[in-house]
C-alpha cells in the first residue's frame, strides 16, 4: 500500500505453486515471476527494476511540555476579575502576547464557548478555551532570572518593617531612601525584599501600588493572586484613601482646598520630572487640608491625592508656592529651612484604606521617620493633632433636608408595599371557587 515500507515476498504455497503463476493470475500480482525465472534460465531477460518505495511520511512529535490537542482551563477564585492576557501570563507565561492576540483574532480562543479578547476580564468558574501550544524555537528562550538570595539580616529587615498583616494583606512602613521597584543603578528595593515576607504562605507577595523613594510610610503588598487583582482594582478605581502627611514652605491661604491641574512629563527630562501642563496634562486632583503652622515660615498639611500621577502631591504643592520640605527637585533652593530641619523629604504616607478581599477593611496608619517627627518637634507642632478624619467620618446632624430625603424614601416603600398587599389580595380572590 502507498506510504508503507517494502515487506518481504510472500512465501510459496505448500503445494509448490507459487503466488501469480497460472493462466488466471492478474497483470498486477506478477511480481515473483521474474526473479524466479531468472533463477531457472540465466539467459532470460531481465525484468525491469522495480521503482523505489516511498519512505514512510513521519508526524510531528511535539515538542517537550507542548500539546497537540484543545485544552480547558478552569478560572479559579485568585484570578477572578483578572484580564485574560494577564491569566496567561501567571499560568501559561511561555505562551506570547503576540500569540494570544492571534488566537484571539482567529477565534480559536474562547471563553465560556465565546470569541475572548485580551483585555477581556474574567470571572471565577468560566471556562477558558486554549488551541494547542506553539513549540518556541530553541533560540529564543531567555534563561529563567533567578533572584539573589537574601540574606539573614535582609530578612529580619523587610520583616520589621511589617506594621499589619493577615491572610491577604501585608502593610509595611517603608523608610525613606527606599525605592518601592528597581531601576538603572538601583539595586536596594522593596520589591527585592519581598521573599522575606512569604510567612506562612507557599507564595510570593505581590505589589500593587508604589510610593517615591524619598516618600516615607505605609505601603499595602498583596499576598495572594486574588488580593492582588482586588486591591489593584480598588486602587484603579479610587476607592482606596490615602492620607499624606507633609511640611510645607509658607502658610496656604486657603486652610481647606482641592488642586486641580493636569499634569504631564516634562520634556528634556527622560520621564524622571513631571509638571503642569494645562494643554496635554493629564486630569489630576489632589486636596489639601492645614493642620497646623509655624507663623508664615511653614505649614503642616494634610494630603490626599484623588488621582494618582506621578510625583502628584509634590508638583501640586509646588504649583501653589507651597513645595514640600525637602523637595528639591520641584521646589529647588526655596524647599529648605534653615536651622536645624532635616534636608529630606518631609512627605509620609500616614494612613491607608481600603476595603479587604474577606470583607470588612485594611485601615493602618504609619509612624513618623526620625527626621520628620523631629522637624514637627523643632516647629512646635502637636503630633496630637495630625490626625484629621475623613468627610465620611465627620459625625454631623442630619439637616432639614436630609430629614426631608428620608421622609421621602420612607414614604415611597409604604406605597410599594401596600400595593403589593393589594395584588396579592386580587390574587387570592381570582383563585378561590365561586359559590354555586
Amino acid at each position: 500500500m502507498k506510504g508503507r515500507p517494502p515487506g518481504k515476498p510472500p512465501a510459496p504455497s505448500r503445494g509448490g505453486r507459487k503466488p501469480g503463476s497460472g493462466s488466471g493470475a492478474a497483470p498486477g500480482r506478477a511480481r515473483g515471476k521474474a526473479p524466479a525465472a531468472r533463477a531457472r534460465n540465466p539467459e532470460a531477460p531481465k525484468a525491469a527494476p522495480k521503482p523505489a518505495a516511498k519512505a514512510p511520511v513521519a508526524k510531528a512529535s511535539p515538542a517537550k511540555g507542548v500539546s497537540l490537542d484543545v485544552r480547558q482551563f478552569r478560572v479559579g477564585a485568585d484570578d477572578d476579575g483578572i484580564r485574560l492576557d494577564r491569566w496567561f501570563q501567571r499560568h501559561l507565561p511561555d505562551v506570547g502576547f503576540n500569540t494570544v492576540s492571534r488566537w484571539a483574532r482567529t477565534g480559536q480562543l474562547r471563553v465560556d464557548g465565546a470569541r475572548a479578547a485580551p483585555g477581556d476580564r474574567i470571572s471565577e468558574g468560566q471556562s477558558i478555551r486554549v488551541p494547542p501550544a506553539e513549540p518556541k524555537a530553541a533560540e529564543t528562550a531567555k534563561p529563567r532570572r533567578v533572584r539573589p538570595q537574601l540574606s539573614e539580616d535582609q530578612v529580619a529587615f523587610a520583616q520589621s518593617l511589617v506594621i499589619h498583616r493577615d491572610a491577604q494583606a501585608i502593610v509595611i512602613n517603608k523608610p525613606p531612601g527606599l525605592a518601592t521597584q528597581g531601576g538603572t543603578k538601583t539595586e536596594d528595593h522593596v520589591d527585592g525584599l519581598l521573599d522575606a515576607l512569604e510567612f506562612d504562605l507557599d507564595q510570593r507577595p505581590k505589589l500593587v501600588h508604589r510610593l517615591d523613594k524619598d516618600t516615607s510610610g505605609a505601603l499595602l503588598v498583596a499576598r495572594t493572586a486574588r488580593s492582588a487583582a482586588f486591591f489593584a482594582k480598588a486602587f484603579s478605581s479610587r476607592t482606596a484613601r490615602k492620607v499624606y502627611w507633609a511640611i510645607v514652605i509658607g502658610v496656604p491661604s486657603i486652610d481647606d482646598g482641592m488642586i486641580e491641574l493636569p499634569i504631564a512629563k516634562q520634556p528634556g527630562t527622560g520621564g524622571e520630572k513631571m509638571h503642569v501642563d494645562e494643554e496635554e496634562g493629564l486630569p489630576s486632583r489632589s486636596r489639601y487640608r492645614v493642620i497646623e503652622r509655624a507663623g508664615n515660615r511653614a505649614a503642616w498639611v494634610e494630603l490626599q491625592p484623588y488621582t494618582g500621577r506621578t510625583h502628584q502631591l509634590r508638583v501640586h504643592m509646588a504649583a501653589i508656592g507651597h513645595p514640600i520640605v525637602g523637595d528639591g527637585k520641584y521646589g529647588g533652593k526655596d524647599a529648605f529651612l534653615s536651622g536645624t530641619i532635616s534636608r529630606k523629604m518631609h512627605l509620609h504616607a500616614r494612613r491607608i484604606r481600603v476595603d479587604h478581599p474577606d470583607g470588612g477593611r485594611v485601615d493602618v496608619r504609619a509612624e513618623l521617620p526620625e527626621h520628620f517627627a523631629a522637624s514637627l518637634a523643632s516647629l512646635g507642632f502637636d503630633l496630637s493633632a495630625g490626625d484629621l478624619p475623613l468627610d465620611e467620618e465627620i459625625e454631623r446632624k442630619p439637616t432639614r433636608e436630609d430629614e426631608k430625603k428620608a421622609a421621602r424614601a420612607h414614604a415611597k416603600q409604604v406605597r410599594k408595599g401596600r400595593r403589593g398587599e393589594r395584588r396579592s389580595r386580587g390574587a387570592g380572590e381570582s383563585r378561590s371557587p365561586r359559590k354555586k
